[in-house]
């Protein structure tokens, strides 16, 4: 079909006998397209974007969405509510994110089913792992070469050249790093280890624990990884230090050791 579409524009002078049809596919695949580089979004997020009319983005996006390509859901509000309906917010079903995945997902997840069945779990785990060593030295010196508070930003640019069309914002507590494209999800459905070692890659680029909030291999719209706010030391750690130097350890036998004496000294006191 892509083909005959492609023969007919091949053919056909720009604005001149294009088919309708044609055009509304065009529109189509850049607001499916939108969704996938930027994640879950409002009908006037795409027009932004795209430079359309709300009204023509709707009318592309209930096309969608009676298509299975496209559902609706409302919009996360993170503090206070305003009055009103929360605004609807537009994800790719499984059949929408299809089209974006490569063509060999059934024969990898054919061929970790083989490997779990004649080596065991533990062996798929340790594919995982090594699948993504190479990607981590890669993307360590951007990572570690940004600011303490730009790293997952670093982090989030180095996967969208992957074509993970990841991003960073801002979160309680830390930040959330978002992956609204996956290559492998279907994959990751089956054989979890795959995301598992992605988010140890994760903790070990920005040197903090990170926690998986959702994926798109277990239905959800976006990959979200929470990544807590990095304390920064005291200089010369001087909270702790102080302390220390303020109480110096006794002189003298130690705690334990008095305890055991059946008698001990009279004369020794404890302040």
């Amino acid at each position: 079909m892509r083909t005959g579409e492609e023969a007919s524009r091949r053919t056909t002078a720009p604005g001149v006998g294009t088919s309708e049809h044609d055009g509304h596919e065009g529109t189509r695949h850049r607001v499916t397209r939108s969704i996938v580089d930027h994640g879950p979004s409002t009908a006037a997020d795409l027009a932004e974007r795209l430079e359309l009319t709300p009204a023509g983005v709707r009318r592309h996006l209930d096309a969608l969405v009676a298509e299975g390509v496209v559902e609706a859901t409302e919009q996360r509000v993170y503090g206070r509510r305003s009055r009103g309906r929360p605004a609807k917010v537009f994800a790719l079903t499984d059949a929408g994110r299809s089209g974006f995945h490569q063509e060999y997902d059934e024969l990898a997840a054919e061929a970790l089913g083989f490997v779990a069945e004649h080596l065991g779990d533990e062996a798929v785990t340790k594919f995982a792992r090594e699948r993504l060593a190479a990607r981590e030295e890669r993307y360590r010196p951007s990572v570690e070469s940004a600011p303490p508070g730009e790293r997952a930003r670093a982090l989030a640019e180095a996967l969208s050249a992957d074509g993970y069309a990841a991003s960073a914002r801002p979160a309680p507590g830390g930040e959330q790093l978002c992956q609204h494209h996956c290559p492998v999800a279907h994959v990751a459905e089956r054989f979890p280890q795959l995301c598992e070692a992605e988010a140890e890659v994760f903790a070990r680029l920005l040197g903090t624990h990170v926690q998986r909030l959702a994926t798109i291999a277990h239905g959800d719209g976006v990959c979200t990884t929470h990544v807590p706010a990095v304390q920064a030391e005291p200089a010369g750690s001087s909270g702790r230090t102080n302390t220390e130097d303020k109480n110096p350890p006794r002189r003298g036998p130690s705690r334990p050791r008095e305890s055991t004496d059946a008698t001990p000294a009279s004369g020794r006191t404890t302040s």
